[in-house]
């Protein structure tokens, strides 16, 4: 389940790029499929050897392109083991919302991506998000949990202080807004709850076979309860001494 749209975040093959805090590996492995030099990362070390181990398969059944390249290893996103200008792309999908140093964040992925390069940024949408934190406090309020929930004013204003030019967004998975509301009514680790359990079937099923009836339903959706809020943006060239 992609948050990134690549028909509006172009990547090429052989393009480098990080996927930051990259969890399960989602938005990595489809890099992959496409023929990228993918650096996966995340602090998560459990994480990290799965995502491996998937890279390992992916490459096993020939699943990227010739040419392709995909590294999963640990690592401090406020710290990132990496040159400036390192990458042509960066991905950062639901992890800001997690992190007290946003900026920091943000100042570390404008220094290693190229001037020219794209950098997409998903977070939890600020309605779906603010529902959750009302319904229920464990959501929210455990170790590692959401911290802030962005406007998307806030967080296209903290992206351009960064140095960064924004050039489109949109709102994605409104058919996992319902899912989560429920889970926040019934209780985050009550499984369980008939609701929960037939709401996530219908989801799981969706993913599979991508029918075209909750794939329209989703699209007329998205603006209105989209779950997450997916911002793209380019570094821009530092001007020339002749441009000055």
């Amino acid at each position: 389940m992609l948050t990134v749209d690549f028909s509006r975040f172009p990547l090429a093959p052989g393009d480098r790029v990080l996927d930051l805090g990259c969890g399960a590996g989602r938005h990595a492995f489809e890099c992959y499929r496409r023929g990228a030099q993918v650096v996966a990362l995340d602090r998560n070390g459990a994480e990290i050897r799965e995502v491996a181990t998937w890279f390992a398969a992916m490459k096993e059944e020939g699943e990227a392109p010739p040419g392709a390249t995909a590294t999963a290893m640990e690592g401090d996103a406020l710290n990132l083991p990496f040159p400036d200008e390192s990458f042509d792309v960066v991905i950062i999908s639901e992890v800001m919302e997690h992190i007290p140093d946003d900026k920091g964040v943000l100042a570390e992925m404008v220094r290693v991506l190229r001037p020219g390069g794209r950098i997409a940024v998903t977070v939890p949408r600020y309605g779906p998000e603010k529902v959750c934190w009302t319904l229920s406090d464990a959501y929210h309020e455990v170790e590692g949990g959401h911290i802030r929930i962005y406007k998307a004013d806030e967080l296209l204003r903290r992206m351009r202080e960064a140095g960064l030019r924004p050039y489109g967004t949109h709102h994605a998975h409104a058919l996992h807004a319902p899912y989560w509301w429920l889970k926040c009514a019934f209780g985050v680790d009550n499984d369980r709850a008939l609701p929960v359990r037939a709401y996530h079937k219908l989801l799981v099923w969706d993913i599979m076979k991508k029918p075209f009836a909750t794939r329209f339903a989703e699209q007329l959706l998205n603006p209105v309860v989209g779950k997450s809020f997916v911002a793209y943006a380019t570094k821009p060239h530092l001007p020339t001494a002749e441009g000055k």
